[in-house]
């Protein structure tokens, strides 16, 4: 059976200027995030779709309903104010449905949530992700700083496995490949909470993997990248990067 899995974020545009003695001139850029994951997944039953940043202003659901079509969502890089300020809402001064409330309600009714890191995620570059106290964070297992989060890690950072028999982890290898980066968070204290990995002690001990649940729904948080720069590729290009996640749509999907 094919499982239908909608990837907002993971894009982003960069204007760059070009100087050449005299002349000058300008050039913009567009990226994706996602294609190690989206190349992961194929020949799999997960159907990944990608919904870049742009798009998600206007193009993500304003109804239940649309999203109840979708039976995994993951939110990566990509800040709060794209759902909470559509066009109706930035240009003309029109209300319009509060999306972090519906994904809420979805997780709550049964709906299957994850949260990647990046510049962009968590509270992210400078705070301007801005998920803490919303909707969305209340289904977390995890609750995001004030603050600018990220933790950058030059020297890389091994993967401590703090269950290893969890079913998302269950036969994945001890060692991982290096991880440049996380969003630094707070593992919530509530029973439904888990911790599966974070980072060695003697670089902060931080949530790395956690997953909960909220209301029917369950939530998964991976505090790194999907793709470079925070993860290197030579983890995009292990054998248990596409099991990793996998086993996350798997969890996130499963019901007792």
């Amino acid at each position: 059976m094919t499982r239908k899995v909608l990837l907002v974020g993971e894009s982003w545009v960069s204007s760059a200027s070009h100087y050449k003695g005299f002349d000058q001139f300008g050039s913009v850029t567009f990226h994706t995030g996602c294609q190690p994951l989206i190349d992961a997944m194929a020949g799999t039953e997960y159907e990944v779709t990608h919904m870049p940043a742009h798009e998600a202003q206007d193009g993500f659901p304003f109804d239940i309903e649309a999203i109840r079509a979708w039976d995994i969502i993951i939110l990566s890089d990509i800040g709060a104010s794209t759902f909470l300020l559509p066009q109706r809402v930035w240009i003309h001064s029109q209300t319009a449905p509060n999306r972090l409330r519906l994904l809420k309600q979805w997780v709550e009714e049964g709906g299957s949530l994850i949260m990647a890191g990046g510049y962009l995620s968590f509270q992210g570059i400078d705070g301007k992700a801005r998920w803490r106290n919303t909707p969305v964070e209340e289904t977390l297992p995890v609750k995001c700083h004030p603050w600018d989060d990220r933790i950058e890690i030059p020297e890389g950072a091994a993967a401590e496995l703090v269950q290893p028999d969890h079913p998302i982890l269950k036969g994945m290898p001890k060692d991982w490949p290096p991880l440049l980066g996380v969003n630094e968070v707070m593992l919530k204290d509530a029973p439904e909470v888990e911790l599966l990995a974070r980072l060695p002690e003697d670089q902060g001990g931080h949530p790395l993997l956690a997953t909960g649940t909220c209301g029917k729904g369950r939530t998964v948080v991976w505090t790194s990248d999907m793709s470079p720069h925070w993860l290197s590729p030579a983890f995009c290009a292990w054998d248990g990067y596409k099991a990793l996640w996998l086993n996350m749509f798997d969890w996130v999907l499963a019901r007792d």
